[in-house]
């Protein structure tokens, strides 16, 4: 009998610290579900994050696995990051409770469609369209074998794909994925990406500094920081701050080259906290339109002005939110005329009236828990 308060959740990395956009939602979403009395059995896969006792808080039981890695996994027939993610104690761990399973993202999904898992009611939260994700890639990367590798995985992934019609349901983190997942699965819900914030508290008044802020280790990331030097902050006297994990050897050295240009590598959670809140604005370019990128809602439940383009805003429903540049002459021009505006109560005000309604932690776990127990 299927235990109606018990859910599995298979993590495709250890979702603490939340520090990155997957994980983020992750780790939200497992305090969430926890606060409503939601008993977990978290999986995770581990490569290069330690175990972590901060998750034992919310869940019944934790379990990890290694995930491999290798040029052995390259070659299979299924995309490397679903096959070094296969753990025969998954399996094993699954079958001792006969509960529903949340496959957190297409990478968690090597046993989705076991025979021995065919009586559990199974659902997928969908972190991107991955094959399109990776096809874009490519575009942001500079190394021809990585490069190979990009397009390779995307034609492994839109073939994998179809292993999600073993999935009672299909939970996308945006409205436009949503509309993806509609064409090929009958049953394709909408639920916001889960984050840390209840509530809007950015700060009324003004900066001195612009930031960019994300993984610093990331393509698409790099090509946004080079971007932001070359093309829209070169020539201003203005103050660029960039943080972020583990920034590139090229951006150290880009940077070195400007005095108004400030990098914090690995800040604490604390630190950027800080840094997005006392920022004039957040700027955020992006070269991909897939999913939705969990460093914009930081930018707007915190932050100030929030200057982006069209790919990072493309059906989120918070490009109201946002000052939209499609052009580094645009986007240089709103930097001038926003750098000395003051940020005002009313505008936080109205930001509180979207993200509450549409963003709010507590309606997308009610969301989600209708489609996990299959509840109308």
């Amino acid at each position: 009998m299927m235990q109606e308060n018990k859910l599995h959740i298979v993590s495709f990395d250890v979702p603490y610290p939340p520090d990155y956009g997957g994980v983020i939602d992750v780790f939200y979403k497992l305090r969430g579900l926890s606060e409503v009395g939601i008993k977990i059995y978290l999986h995770c896969y581990q490569y290069g994050r330690n175990k972590s006792p901060e998750l034992e808080k919310f869940c019944e039981k934790v379990f990890y696995y290694p995930r491999k890695t290798g040029i052995k996994y390259a070659f299979s027939k299924k995309p490397y990051i679903v096959a070094g993610r296969k753990h025969p104690e998954l399996l094993k761990n699954i079958l001792q409770l006969k509960a529903p399973v949340l496959f957190e993202g297409l990478h968690s999904c090597f046993f989705i469609d076991h025979p021995e898992l065919k009586n559990y009611r199974k659902i997928l939260r969908a972190h991107n369209i991955e094959h399109d994700y990776y096809s874009q890639l490519t575009n942001s990367e500079s190394s021809f074998f990585k490069r190979t590798y990009f397009k390779r995985e995307a034609i492994k992934l839109k073939r994998y794909e179809r292993v999600i019609q073993h999935a009672e349901s299909v939970i996308s983190i945006s409205p436009s994925d949503q509309e993806y997942f509609q064409n090929i699965h009958p049953n394709a819900k909408f639920v916001p990406a889960f984050h840390e914030f209840d509530s809007v508290c950015s700060l009324p008044g003004k900066g001195d500094y612009f930031l960019f802020h994300g993984n610093l280790s990331v393509p698409e990331n790099i090509k946004s920081v080079h971007y932001l030097l070359d093309e829209v902050f070169k020539g201003l006297k203005i103050k660029l701050v960039i943080a972020g994990k583990n920034p590139s050897r090229s951006l150290l050295l880009k940077k070195s080259h400007s005095e108004k240009t400030k990098v914090f590598i690995n800040p604490s959670p604390q630190k950027m906290e800080e840094l997005i809140k006392n920022a004039q604005g957040c700027i955020i370019p992006s070269f991909q339109d897939t999913g939705l990128k969990l460093k914009l809602l930081a930018s707007l439940f915190i932050g100030r002005f929030c200057i982006t383009n069209s790919y990072m805003v493309k059906n989120t429903g918070l490009e109201k939110l946002c000052i939209i540049a499609d052009s580094s002459e645009k986007m240089k021009e709103q930097v001038n005329k926003y750098k000395g505006e003051e940020f005002t109560g009313e505008m936080i005000e109205q930001r509180s009236l979207i993200l509450n309604n549409s963003f709010s932690n507590k309606k997308g776990i009610s969301a989600l828990i209708r489609q996990i127990f299959a509840q109308k």
